[in-house]
């Protein structure tokens, strides 16, 4: 579809796109956490677990204290919380007992066990929910990948894709299993923690939020930058990621043409763009950390100097200024968590953005207008009705916003196409290069949307046939031609899961390559490589069309698919193919005159419009475009044959 390349840009200027927040962009993930409510369930239970076990830590190194100090009574302080919380072992505490300390150890030691028991159920699940959220969250993007149409892979590129379906991924999964996990451990930790502490000492507490404040703009500030730039830096690596992978596939073209260094300087700049960002967002995540530790310090001075005074007065225990300095530490942890969890939401925001594009992207080509129930069974009749096609292609930016420009407004590809091929007919479509031939066989199969009216399937307009019916009753060998990294097995028996070794080798041998594949060691398990890197442009050329074959479609397409062939291997196909051709209706594209000539009816297409029809001795007849084309492959094969 060589026209597709001229509706690149579009002359639709950007609008401006109102910002949407990292927090909405989330909210998005609440159907797949409601999958997993019993788990979240049990993960925050755990994570409770985890953080009661560990406020007891404390007031156990409080305890422990005072009994070495010689108070009578253990955080006097806290009067009927020490009685909750401790009172399996108050009857053993004594002031200045060996035993009391034994036993208050003992305790420690099992409190602590306790704690990573809770710990790792809290990791396991929490972290376990995030793969699983991944894992349906990577289904669903696939799921949407492959039913969309060819218009939304000209406007957004495979690397950009696949940056987003990786690397957008992850930062995804850190939000639903290490964002939410610390987000609990803060919150639990932080509301224990300050409820004790203000329980011994509400001066000192006081203390201890003054930063708060300066926390929380920071914070907020310092995540409105992280948002924005990590966005960006997500985008710079969509680039960077496309520009790899072209440069991966095209890796023998570049070569050939020796651009080794063209490509190594192209690729540097989108490389310095992405860690220039990096470097940006590393500057900011820079000045937040010390300033958290400085005003952390500033606290741990003040409360050491208050709280002194306190004990020196009498008016709270040494064991219970421990247990504060024990609580206070305890909130380090979570307070640092809270710059991390930041980090972690605001990337997770901009990245789910980018998600969503995807997520939320709608195949324009769908059943919408599709008429279940009536005869599903297609029988090949093809009409095409004063058919006028334009290709609404505009290039998107990687916001999937479109792109400033002023290109011209696309003009039509094919014109006022009125054709009928009966069912069980061979059609054949020639035409120079840019006429439309491959746009012609691509609305057929319905890659591309035709207007409404202007194309039937066996008298229905084409968009009442279901898609899943439509095109399994097609087979579509493109021009361009396409393998998998798999086996010659797999390719050519691909969309026939039942196929069985007969049939595969029967298809394989009425696209005359099965000679070929049984000289190879492996044979029909011969791995063909990335997109048939292993083998030639014929034999890849073949497999597709056993590919094509095996499928026994009602409709055959085959654009231009001997094109690397040899005109004695092509009259081979054609030989074999003929007994099947007459069975179903085909449409044959080709610059070949030796291809075409036996169809049933021959077009020929010249900017778009037919300008030419008839059959082989008819266009013969006429001397035009058809016969001009005839007498000068003639004198090539004079040539050859000289």
């Amino acid at each position: 579809m060589s026209a597709a390349a001229n509706t690149l840009s579009g002359s639709v200027p950007k609008t401006a796109q109102k910002r949407v927040s990292g927090w909405a962009q989330l909210k998005r993930l609440s159907p797949y956490v409601a999958r997993h409510k019993s788990e979240v369930a049990i993960g925050f239970v755990t994570q409770a677990g985890m953080g009661i076990t560990g406020t007891l830590l404390p007031l156990i190194l409080g305890a422990i204290t005072d009994c070495l100090k010689g108070a009578e009574v253990p955080l006097a302080q806290l009067g009927r919380l020490t009685q909750i919380a401790l009172g399996p072992l108050l009857p053993y505490y004594h002031p200045k007992d060996p035993h009391t300390l034994a036993v208050f150890c003992s305790a420690l030691v099992i409190i602590c066990a306790v704690q990573g028991v809770f710990s790792y159920w809290t990791r396991q699940i929490l972290i376990g929910l995030s793969r699983d959220i991944e894992y349906d969250l990577r289904n669903d993007l696939m799921s949407k990948l492959v039913q969309m149409e060819p218009e939304f892979y000209v406007r957004n590129r495979t690397g950009e894709l696949m940056s987003r379906c990786t690397n957008d991924l992850n930062a995804v999964r850190m939000v639903l299993g290490p964002g939410i996990m610390y987000s609990a451990n803060t919150i639990a930790t932080m509301v224990l923690a300050v409820t004790l502490m203000f329980w011994i000492s509400a001066t000192l507490s006081v203390y201890v939020l003054l930063p708060v404040p300066i926390v929380a703009v920071s914070v907020w500030l310092f995540g409105r930058q992280i948002h924005a730039l990590y966005g960006k830096i997500q985008a710079s690596l969509a680039v960077l990621s496309a520009k790899a992978q072209e440069n991966l596939a095209g890796v023998r073209v570049v070569r050939a043409y020796v651009q080794e260094d063209a490509e190594i300087r192209g690729f540097d700049a989108p490389n310095r763009e992405y860690i220039d960002r990096n470097l940006r967002l590393i500057f900011f995540w820079s000045l937040f950390m010390p300033l958290l530790q400085m005003l952390f310090g500033l606290t741990f001075i003040l409360v050491l100097w208050q709280g002194g005074r306190q004990v020196v007065l009498n008016r709270i225990t040494l064991g219970e200024l421990i247990a504060f300095y024990t609580f206070m530490t305890r909130l380090i942890f979570p307070m640092i968590a809270l710059g991390f969890v930041t980090n972690i939401f605001q990337r997770g925001g901009a990245s789910m953005g980018r998600l969503n594009y995807i997520l939320d992207s709608e195949p324009k080509i769908s059943d919408a207008h599709a008429v279940f129930g009536k005869a599903e069974e297609i029988r090949g009749e093809i009409e095409f009705r004063n058919l006028t096609f334009t290709y609404p292609t505009v290039r998107s930016d990687t916001d999937g916003t479109k792109s400033n420009g002023n290109a011209a407004v696309n003009k039509p590809v094919l014109h006022d196409i009125s054709l009928r091929v009966p069912a069980g007919s061979i059609l054949a479509v020639v035409g120079p290069t840019g006429s439309g031939k491959s746009t012609l066989a691509s609305l057929i199969a319905r890659l591309w949307e035709a207007p409404p009216g202007t194309l039937f399937v066996d008298g229905r307009p084409i968009r009442e046939w279901p898609l899943e019916t439509l095109r399994r009753a097609v087979g579509y060998v493109p021009q361009d031609t396409f393998l998998f990294s798999e086996t010659l097995r797999e390719n050519i028996a691909f969309g026939v899961d039942s196929a069985t070794d007969e049939e595969i080798q029967e298809a394989a041998d009425v696209a005359s390559i099965a000679a070929e594949i049984g000289e190879f060691p492996a044979q029909f398990n011969t791995m063909v490589g990335e997109r048939g890197i292993t083998l030639s442009g014929g034999q890849k050329q073949r497999s597709a069309i056993a590919r094509a074959v095996i499928r026994d479609p009602k409709i055959l397409i085959l654009d231009d698919s001997l094109s690397s062939v040899d005109t004695g291997t092509e009259e081979r196909i054609l030989k074999r193919l003929d007994a099947i051709l007459r069975q179903r209706t085909t449409i044959l594209i080709s610059h070949r005159v030796s291809t075409v000539q036996h169809a049933d009816q021959i077009v020929v297409l010249r900017d778009g419009s037919i300008v030419e029809r008839g059959t082989h001795v008819e266009l013969l007849e006429r001397g035009g475009y058809y016969a001009d084309l005839y007498q000068k492959q003639l004198l090539e094969e004079e040539l050859e044959r000289e």
